[in-house]
């Protein structure tokens, strides 16, 4: 049995986590941490991490970026390992992961659904093939109107992973309203779209002459990335310090 921390238990994706981890005998929430205290939850909530003085195998967080210091601080002290689900960290913060990755477990990925981490591999094949034959790469993502940041993590993650098997000879471009010219055979665009309830929609285009080819992914609710989040913090309970991604997950599955 996988004992969980559940950082962010009463956010959205944190409720979504405590059913999907409550349907999974090979799991079990024993602590929460958020500072809202209006839901009732069948483990114990605490509102500060610090104060947890609960026994746990792993901790998995979707918080908020400003929490993410204190979960470093106590992941560390308490060598337990962490599934790092929350975006938007600064500069700061990413070297520190990356610094404390060499004390403890740490496993980040910037979208946690497994059919995404799995196209992610298939890009790299697909640019491997299409970008020497000149086909133009773009990628347009599809997310509700409360979204905060443009493009998402995702986003950019798909064009990370197109980027690195293409020895990065791509530049991202995110505005061509201010470009009055043809577009580079090395640019790789990156559209955002907000509206409605839209839960995710990511879209990868290769475009070459008289042909298209589009890889796509949607997400109809927030429980593909609780599923692969739980199933990431199995992976993870016993690991040895280092970074890790979902890629790993999706390795060993």
């Amino acid at each position: 049995m996988v004992r969980i921390i559940m950082h962010g238990c009463n956010g959205k994706m944190g409720q979504v986590i405590t059913g999907i981890a409550a349907g999974d005998p090979q799991t079990e929430i024993v602590a929460g941490v958020d500072v809202y205290d209006g839901i009732t939850n069948t483990y114990p909530v605490f509102a500060d991490i610090a104060a947890c003085d609960v026994e746990a195998d792993v901790i998995i967080d979707f918080s908020t970026a400003k929490a993410v210091d204190g979960l470093l601080d106590y992941a560390v002290a308490k060598q337990i390992p962490v599934v790092l689900c929350t975006t938007g960290l600064s500069e700061e913060q990413l070297a520190r992961v990356e610094a404390d990755s060499k004390k403890v477990a740490i496993l980040k990925s910037a979208n946690m659904s497994l059919g995404i981490n799995t196209i992610m591999k298939l890009l790299q094949e697909a640019a491997k093939v299409f970008a020497p034959a000149g086909y133009d790469i773009e990628i347009v993502e599809k997310h509700h109107n409360l979204k905060l940041d443009a493009p998402s993590g995702t986003a950019i993650a798909l064009a990370d992973s197109i980027n690195e098997a293409m020895d990065h000879q791509y530049e991202y471009i995110y505005d061509r309203s201010q470009r009055r010219q043809k577009r580079d055979a090395k640019e790789l665009g990156i559209s955002a779209v907000r509206g409605g309830t839209i839960v995710g929609e990511h879209e990868v285009i290769f475009a070459g002459i008289d042909e298209v080819i589009e890889i796509k992914h949607t997400a109809y609710s927030k429980s593909v990335f609780a599923k692969g989040a739980v199933e990431a913090g199995k992976f993870l309970a016993g690991k040895p310090a280092g970074l890790y991604n979902m890629s790993d997950v999706i390795s060993e599955s």
